[in-house]
């Protein structure tokens, strides 16, 4: 329908409405709110955020794609790997895939597309969004290799620790596809019950697999590190960096 539901702003008030419990009871002096893909797409995601500020006191900023992908930069979690070789952050999330190269001690490229697993899930994902995906690798990613590929997001450290893969470790491409063709076989409840998922996750996890594989493949990568970093991890760094100036 194109905007969040009144169930689910509700839900999205009340949760809010905890949060700020929780910051009072751990003394909590400053924070960050950021909300991303669905957020930015809602037609009434601004009412949304000015509502819970006024029953709240919570301000919530709603991040452009650019800046989700400048914000997961933040992390600096490349800077730990060869610094003679570029990296490329990929964070797939439930309404956009963010794209983040990194080379030489700075942002090369970065971009966000309307590419998630609940898009995909959906069958609502444009044919222009892939095509746009593609070219950003082809023009950016593919001169500037060998590449390092760093995953971020709930699907990807999820895979990572079902795959037993020594931390430090990358992930081949190889346990990926075997996972996405053993997920796939799969319904919900098998999938919950046979590799310990909870039920979103359960959801989400084939078609997050599928734009893990397709971005790792046309990078012409064969492994992926997943450092179990995420948004909130850059934005921790952020709100560091400005207190501490």
């Amino acid at each position: 329908t194109g905007i969040i539901g009144e169930d689910k702003k509700r839900n999205f008030i009340e949760t809010m409405r905890a949060f700020k419990t929780l910051m009072g009871i751990y003394q909590v002096q400053d924070y960050k709110a950021c909300a991303t893909s669905a957020m930015r797409d809602a037609g009434n995601g601004p009412e949304i955020t000015e509502l819970i500020f006024k029953e709240t006191g919570i301000k919530i900023e709603i991040i452009t794609g650019q800046q989700e992908a400048s914000i997961l930069y933040e992390t600096h979690i490349a800077e730990k790997f060869n610094t003679q070789l570029a990296s490329l952050y990929v964070d797939v999330g439930g309404g956009s895939t963010e794209l983040t190269l990194f080379a030489q001690k700075q942002i090369i490229a970065k971009e966000s597309f309307n590419i998630g697993t609940i898009r995909h899930l959906n069958q609502k994902i444009d044919s222009t969004e892939w095509s746009a995906l593609s070219d950003f690798i082809t023009t950016h990613v593919n001169p500037l290799q060998p590449i390092h590929l760093i995953g971020s997001g709930g699907n990807i450290n999820k895979i990572f620790s079902m795959s037993n893969t020594k931390s430090g470790k990358p992930l081949k491409i190889k346990i990926l596809k075997d996972y996405l063709k053993q997920l796939s076989a799969l319904s919900i409840n098998e999938r919950i019950h046979q590799f310990q998922l909870k039920e979103d996750r359960a959801v989400v996890v084939v078609p997050a697999l599928d734009i893990y594989l397709k971005i790792i493949q046309w990078s012409g990568a064969n492994e992926i590190y997943v450092p179990k970093i995420g948004l909130a991890d850059g934005l921790i760094k952020m709100l560091y960096a400005e207190i501490k100036e």
